[in-house]
C-alpha cells in the first residue's frame, strides 16, 4: 500500500485501531495546515455487524464510527481525482483480492474535526 500511497499523492495515511474511523479522521485533520473537517459516507463494517450494533443499542458507536477497532485498516487521504483508481489498485492483482478498499468520505474546509453523516452508507465487508 505504501508504494501506491506515494504513486497516488497520498496526503496523510494512518492506521485505524483504538480511536474508530472518527477518532482517526479527526487526528488527522487536527495536524493539516490548513482547517478541514472528514465528513464520513460510507462505514465498512464486518457482516452482520450493523444489525448488531442496533440490537445492543448501539453502546459501542460503531454507526457513529467511534467504535475502538483493533484493526481496522488504513486510512488514506488522497486528491479526490485519484482516489477510486487507488482502491481499484490495491484491489488488483498482485496486490488483491485480499486487500478490500473504498472512498469513505471527503475533506471539506472547515473547522478540524471529523464526523458520519446521519445515515451513512453500511459497507458489509465479508469476516
Amino acid at each position: 500500500a505504501a508504494g501506491l500511497m506515494r504513486l497516488f499523492g497520498a496526503h496523510a495515511a494512518t492506521d485505524v485501531t483504538g480511536f474508530g474511523l472518527v477518532g482517526h479522521a479527526r487526528a488527522l485533520a487536527l495536524q493539516q495546515r490548513h482547517p478541514v473537517t472528514f465528513v464520513i459516507h460510507n462505514l465498512p463494517l464486518l457482516a452482520k455487524m450493523a444489525a448488531v450494533s442496533k440490537a445492543s443499542g448501539a453502546r459501542w458507536g460503531l454507526l457513529q464510527g467511534t467504535a475502538p477497532e483493533t484493526s481496522g485498516g488504513l486510512l488514506v487521504c488522497l486528491p479526490r481525482e485519484q482516489a477510486a483508481r487507488f482502491c481499484a489498485e490495491l484491489k488488483a492483482p498482485p496486490r488483491g483480492p485480499g486487500h478490500p478498499a473504498w472512498i469513505v468520505g471527503i475533506v471539506e474546509r472547515g473547522p478540524p474535526g471529523a464526523r458520519v453523516i446521519d445515515k451513512p452508507r453500511v459497507i458489509e465487508v465479508p469476516p
